[in-house]
């Protein structure tokens, strides 16, 4: 056994050990989680989500580099190596935040006789060295930042196909133009949208019977890495699309599936998810927004919803509204694909022209191109068989359905703006010249770079490995979770690194490092709160 092996072993075993305290600790006689324990011990339940996800990202790594070369293995070690060395200090929580392994019931022997052994420190040490992690950074800037791990996949020719293909256009069609649609706050330009179309992008997952590609979730997420290096805004297209086609795969009719779904993947149809509201967020059991059924089964709906992406364009709404009054949970809730009308105006002309709807754009920071809005329903008119399954009652068990791809596809992008970071990092810091050299040379700079490789690749590789349990049809809400959590702050890491490596540059709006910034921060946000997600993932842990 390898050193690599022997080190992921020993954080397997800790966090085992981890787990089995916080079994002790949440889980109670009756074999449920104890729900009001875990919201009062949120930072050591959410330490163990945190735990879990950074050790299994080791294992997909080290899995990755067994059967890969050199590049790899020292890729993974640097990762696996800084994990096993920062623990003793606590678990990472993001946003300044830690929590320390005595909180998760660990104690100093815990680490001795596991992740604490000398041989296994020391090899750690070696190899999330300063100058491992500049070394990474040398093979990077050479060409050879590790391979996908796309072979391991039986249609992994294929699938380095639908790469090359993205990566052609993305590089010819979506990078020359995203800053100026960042920097104006614009639309997608729909010559954009319509090539995104001729590419398969909103029926890649579709299957065949309906018109669409039938192709694996993985693909999906090698489509969404190289759109979402371009511009998140494009790689986010292809999101509601998926959203909307995995509700009406999972819930729809025959008739809802044949009507609806060649039309989203032939990207004639461009839907949009309307859940959130403003003052529920992701507290969807207190949704307010109604549906009340008509005498001739139709429905009008009352209410707001809020952080509605891509609404004026969106000519469907995946609408979630309350359906039953007396029932103020889960249970009273419905989903609609209800129709809008499609626009895509000139400035000062009506965004919406439906009646009983109205629209107010809530201005971002970043994640610009497809713009956010607040949306009124005031009597808004809903067909009887807009109804999905044309059961009510079920919209929050069809909604749950779509979790597990959306948070894989999300990963996907955080991994793709990670990249694009990665990207610029590596070019600024080769053409930038300071004291007589590039700035490369120095250490730091270096080094930042070596670690921004082995994040996105320890990020990539956990998303695919979620991707590839969704494909085998297994339940993966836990890893889908993990996944989010893991690209979306290597997202970030990647996009702060970025902009440090460019000094007073990186804070200049002219610059791509400011817009990637700003871009990476919302993907924490979005798709359940990383707080939010670690406390899913830490009582699906804690489940077993």
């Amino acid at each position: 056994m390898s050193s690599l092996e022997e080190l992921v072993g020993a954080l397997e075993a800790l966090y085992e050990r981890a787990l089995a305290k916080g079994r002790e600790r949440f889980v109670g006689e009756n074999g449920r989680v104890d729900g009001k324990k875990l919201n009062q011990e949120q930072l050591a339940a959410h330490g163990l989500a945190y735990l879990a996800t950074e050790t299994h990202a080791a294992r997909q790594l080290a899995e990755w580099a067994g059967a890969c070369g050199p590049t790899e293995r020292a890729i993974a070690g640097a990762y696996v190596g800084e994990l096993a060395r920062s623990l003793r200090g606590g678990i990472d929580l993001g946003a300044c935040e830690t929590v320390s392994l005595q909180a998760l019931g660990l104690s100093e022997g815990d680490l001795r006789e596991t992740i604490l052994k000398d041989e296994l420190q020391s090899w750690a040490e070696e190899h999330s060295s300063p100058e491992a992690y500049v070394g990474i950074a040398k093979t990077a800037r050479d060409g050879d930042p590790g391979s996908l791990g796309l072979e391991r996949d039986a249609d992994g020719e294929l699938l380095m196909e639908i790469r090359a293909q993205f990566r052609r256009f993305v590089d010819s069609q979506v990078i020359p133009k995203a800053q100026e649609i960042h920097q104006q706050d614009v639309l997608i330009p729909m010559a954009i949208v319509d090539q995104m179309s001729e590419l398969g992008v909103f029926g890649l997952t579709i299957p065949e019977e309906y018109d669409g590609l039938g192709m694996s979730k993985v693909a999906m997420c090698v489509a969404t890495e190289e759109l979402s290096r371009g511009y998140i805004g494009v790689g986010s297209l292809g999101t509601r699309a998926e959203i909307a086609a995995e509700l009406i795969l999972g819930g729809g009719t025959d008739e809802q599936k044949k009507h609806w779904l060649p039309k989203i993947a032939a990207g004639e149809v461009l839907p949009t998810a309307v859940f959130t509201e403003p003052n529920t967020g992701s507290d969807l059991a207190h949704l307010g927004t109604r549906a009340t059924r008509q005498d001739d089964g139709s429905y009008r709906v009352h209410g707001q919803k809020t952080w509605i992406t891509h609404a004026v364009r969106a000519d469907l709404m995946t609408l979630l509204a309350r359906t039953d009054a007396d029932e103020p949970g889960y249970k009273g809730l419905s989903m609609f694909l209800a129709p809008k009308t499609r626009l895509d105006p000139a400035p000062g002309e009506p965004e919406f022209v439906d009646q009983g709807l109205e629209g107010t754009e809530i201005e971002v920071l970043g994640y610009r191109g497809m713009k956010e809005y607040e949306l009124s329903f005031d009597d808004f008119a809903v067909p009887a068989d807009a109804l999905l399954g044309g059961e009510e009652g079920a919209g929050f068990k069809q909604l749950m359905r779509t979790f597990e791809s959306a948070r894989i596809q999300t990963a996907a992008r955080g991994v793709g703006v990670a990249q694009a970071a990665l990207d610029d990092a590596l070019l600024y810091a080769m053409e930038r010249v300071q004291f007589g050299r590039p700035i490369f040379e120095f250490p730091r700079v270096a080094r930042k770079i070596g670690r921004m490789v082995a994040r996105i690749q320890a990020a990539r590789q956990l998303t695919f490995f979620s991707a590839r349990q969704k494909d085998m049809e297994k339940r993966c809400d836990l890893e889908a979770g993990m996944a989010k959590l893991l690209a979306t702050r290597a997202a970030w890491e990647s996009a702060d690194a970025n902009v440090q490596i460019h000094g007073g540059n990186g804070f200049a709006i002219e610059y791509l490092a400011s817009r990637l910034l700003v871009d990476a921060r919302v993907l924490s946000i979005f798709e359940g709160a990383n707080e939010i997600q670690a406390h899913v993932v830490a009582r699906r842990l804690l489940e077993g």
